[in-house]
């Protein structure tokens, strides 16, 4: 069994995604003793943005086989003006390649990526949940559940937000999130 575990906050040790997304893997760690980790870290050893030679070169490359090579991938995303950082986005336009993790069917498309675990640790400065006054801001969960769901990829969501409200309300949202790793 094979894990891919991506962290893209550019917070560094700051960064309440990085401590959450490496809780994640010990906890799978723990539960699948001898699973291989292969870990990138996305904001030190950035992705250029995609141009249309790397777009016509997708399907013989290593990102998009690195990914259809792991069955469970972690990722540890921040919140950056909405969304997930670029860093992140750029991975992803080489990951979504026609014929290897999606097609298109009679009725539309459908996902290849079928079986694959997606966990992603998010941190978020404002509280941006359902319900909450700036759902309609939050745009990176919406993102990743739609592409991973698009490409066929079982997605689930560890958040921690409100982060930006202070000390303690750090301390409690990534408390929180942890909470939610040792039940997993």
């Amino acid at each position: 069994m094979k894990l891919l575990h991506l962290d893209s906050s550019i917070m560094g040790e700051a960064s309440a995604s990085r401590g959450i997304s490496v809780a994640i893997v010990e906890r799978i760690q723990e539960t699948h003793p001898g699973i291989e980790v292969s870990y990138r870290d996305l904001a030190a050893e950035a992705l250029p943005h995609i141009t249309l030679d790397a777009f016509m070169k997708l399907d013989v490359g290593a990102d998009v086989q690195q990914f259809l090579e792991a069955d469970i991938v972690v990722i540890g995303s921040g919140f950056y003006n909405f969304s997930i950082p670029s860093q992140l986005k750029a991975w992803i336009d080489r990951i979504a390649v026609r014929g290897k993790t999606f097609a298109y069917g009679e009725n539309g498309p459908v996902g290849l990526a079928t079986g694959k675990r997606v966990i992603v640790a998010l941190a978020r400065g404002n509280v941006y949940g359902e319900g909450s006054p700036y759902a309609a801001y939050e745009h990176a969960e919406t993102l990743l559940r739609t592409m991973f769901g698009f490409i066929g990829a079982d997605v689930e969501f560890v958040v921690a937000e409100g982060l930006g409200r202070g000390d303690e309300a750090r301390r409690v949202a990534i408390d929180g999130a942890l909470d939610r790793v040792r039940a997993m």
